[in-house]
Formats: C-alpha cells, structure tokens, sequence
C-alpha cells in the first residue's frame, strides 16, 4: 500500500462502520489490554477499512514521542483521537508528524480538570471554586470556607467515573470511599493509573454542551445541545436534544462565545470540541472542555438536525484542508432518550417491536437479555439502552424519543 495512512487511536464499536474511511486505510492504535479485554481483534477481523493494528501503551508519558521514533517513515495523513484517553496522545503525534491536531499543550491542559480550571479561571471564564484533595479531612477543609452543596469527582476520568453531588456532610466517608473506588472495565489498561480528586463548589442550573469544529483557531461550525440528568446524586446524562430545546438564540450565542474563550486560553489548534457547562442565573459556568467528539451519539444527532456530514467535515480539517462551508442554524429536531431499569437481573425486555414503530424513530440500542445483570447506576457506563428520534424541533424529537423508551419495558428481579 502507497497511500498515506489514517491513524486513529482508541477504538469504539462505530469505527468500522465510518463511511469516510477507505479500505485499507486506518492504523487502529489501543492499549494491548483494552484490545484483550474488549476483543478488539476480533471486532476489527473484518473491518475492510483496517491496515494495522497497533498495540501501543499510548497513555504513558512520552508514549507518543516513543512511538514517532519507532516509526518515523509511516508519514500518515491523519491522527485523530476517538475516545478521551487519546487526546494528548493524539494531539503529541501530530505534532511529531507535522499534522493538524489540537495541539499538545492543549489536549494535556484539557484532559485534566484541575488544569483546565486554573488556566480558564485566568482568562476570565466562570469556574466554581474548587480544589485537590487527598482526604476526606480536605474536603471538610474546603466545605468550611464554601458553604452549600459539593461535588467530588476525578481530576482526570471520563463518563462521571467517581463523580458524585453532595448536599450535605452527612456520610462523606462512605462517599469518598465509593467515589475514589473507580472501575471502568475493559475500556482502560489494567496498570494502576493515578489518581487525583477534586472537590467542587455544586451550581445549581440548566446544563447544556457546546460542540465546535475548529480549523487552525477558526470555529467552522456551532452547536448547542441540551441536557437531562438522571434524578439522584451522580450527573449521569438522561438525555440530551439538539439543537437545545427552549434556549434563546442570547443564551446559545453566549455559550458559544463562552466556548471559543475556553479555546483561546489553551490555545487549541484544529479537531472537534465538546464542552459542558452549567447556566446559573444566566451565567455560564464550565464544567469541563474535551478536545474530541462528543459521545452519547451527539455527533449523528447534529447530523440528523443540521443535514451535514459532520464526520467528513471533521477529517477534512484533519487533512489539513477546510470543508465546505456549514449551516449555521438546524433544519430540524433530535434528540437521545436513555433508558431505564430497575438494578436487578432480567427477567424479559418487551415493548422493542411496538416501539420500532412509533413517530420519528432513529434507533433503539438495548442489547440487554435475560440473565443479564443491570447495575446501580454509578456512571455513564452503566446506561443499559438508548432510543434516538427526529423531530420537527428538538423538543418534538424528545417527545418522541420518550413515547418510544416508555415502551420498552425491562423488567428484572
């Protein structure tokens, strides 16, 4: 093969299925235990789009400048991160190969919370206070001068791993214990991976996300998506509608303006941006910033919304090249509903036919069967189903969405 390659690392289920690669085309970088653990091997036997697959120890310091030295001829057309381990990587081996990326210093800042809210806070975005603890004797510490409710999550992770909301002291030691005891399975390495926590001042308000296409410092295209929770004290998305149902056309410019400050004070370069913050009496707060695509299947909600193909617009960037100019407002509405279910083992899943053919359906994702197991709900990776549907708005589309999970029925024991 003489083409330049595309590399890719981290991997998730949509990778080969991603219309803008060409056969032959991707090197697939993971961790050697996220490819065991999560038969990667076996997901990609087919995949018509794969070259290589690489197993590389991408999240060890240095790893990328390891790996530019062990293959310095491979002369790719693209590095690009998929999942929120990769960014820094990612972005590092860019630079080695002279790409376009979001630049290292950047992906490293916005990878971890801490950093990103000093550097942020100087630049004058809202931040709430917050700091790092090692115990729970800091977190009372930090209570004493920041009275109300609090938030204690990782510096660090992804999907709110470890993270939870604390209206009072009350158990707090329990709370630490379950917040820093953190599993997330076959998608991270078994080495042990530090660990530092933060506790934070809670902003009560509405939530929402900000997705951004950069080119070089240069916003190519906006959203603004809306976000439910799921009731009780971990964040855990419930759903989310695109464009943001019910905000004013003010308040979605100023998060993006808000967003592009974010972008500025790291000096991010070129890729995707998603960025969550909480609006409290008409102000934003930020939440954090990821230099990557959003998950939750945001990306195929904007598509849908806006009539683009955001991935292809993405890669042209990445190629070094500006896509064709993108819309600025929605032809219509989107939206992901979550689904719910009592922790418990399954007894049946019914509902699915009847569901499948309700207004405005998508897709229905729920590969639960009897037998399984569904768990307390702790993070984002514990979800067990998701329906995405269209609408004329994007409430409409929440409104189909809802219709089509209230139909399925998970029942369990």
């Amino acid at each position: 093969m003489t083409e330049q390659p595309w590399i890719i690392v981290g991997y998730v289920n949509v990778l080969p299925h991603i219309k803008e690669f060409a056969p032959g085309s991707v090197i697939v970088i993971d961790e050697p235990d996220v490819i065991r653990k999560s038969e990667v091997k076996n997901a990609l036997e087919n995949a018509t789009m794969l070259r290589e697959l690489i197993e590389w120890e991408y999240q060890l310091p240095a790893s990328a400048d390891e790996f530019y030295n062990t293959y310095p001829d491979l002369d790719p057309a693209v590095v690009a991160p998929l999942v929120e381990y990769a960014t820094p990587f990612a972005a590092r081996l860019a630079e080695r190969y002279g790409l376009p990326g979001a630049g290292a210093g950047a992906a490293q800042i916005m990878r971890d919370k801490s950093l990103l809210r000093r550097v942020t806070r100087a630049a004058g975005v809202l931040n709430p206070a917050s700091r790092e603890v090692e115990s729970v004797a800091e977190v009372r510490e930090f209570a004493a001068t920041h009275p109300g409710s609090l938030v204690l999550k990782p510096a660090d992770r992804q999907a709110s791993v470890g993270t939870k909301v604390l209206h009072s002291l009350d158990g707090l030691d329990a709370a630490w214990t379950e917040c820093v005891s953190q599993d997330e399975g076959n998608r991270v390495p078994d080495r042990e991976r530090e660990l530092r926590m933060l506790v934070e001042q809670y902003v009560h308000g509405d939530e929402f996300s900000v997705e951004l296409l950069v080119r070089e410092g240069e916003v190519l295209f906006s959203n603004v998506t809306g976000k439910l929770l799921y009731p009780g004290p971990r964040p855990i998305e419930l759903a989310h509608t695109i464009p943001a149902a019910g905000i004013s056309d003010e308040l979605s410019a100023l998060l993006i303006a808000r967003t592009e400050a974010v972008l500025r004070a790291v000096d991010f370069g070129s890729g995707m941006v998603h960025c969550e913050w909480i609006v409290s009496d008409g102000r934003p707060y930020l939440v954090e910033c990821a230099g990557r695509f959003p998950g939750d299947g945001i990306p195929m909600l904007i598509e849908e919304a806006y009539g683009i193909n955001l991935a292809g617009a993405f890669y042209t960037v990445m190629l070094g090249n500006r896509p064709e100019p993108l819309p600025r407002t929605a032809v219509g509405g989107a939206a992901v509903r979550f689904l719910e279910a009592t922790p418990g083992e399954v007894v049946s899943v019914d509902g699915l036919e009847e569901a499948q053919g309700l207004p405005g359906v998508l897709s229905i994702s729920l590969p639960l069967q009897a037998g399984d197991i569904v768990p307390e709900l702790s993070s984002s990776w514990d979800r067990v189903g998701s329906v995405t549907a269209r609408g004329a708005t994007s409430a409409d589309a929440l409104r189909n969405a809802e219709a089509v999970a209230a139909a399925v029925r998970i029942t369990t024991v």
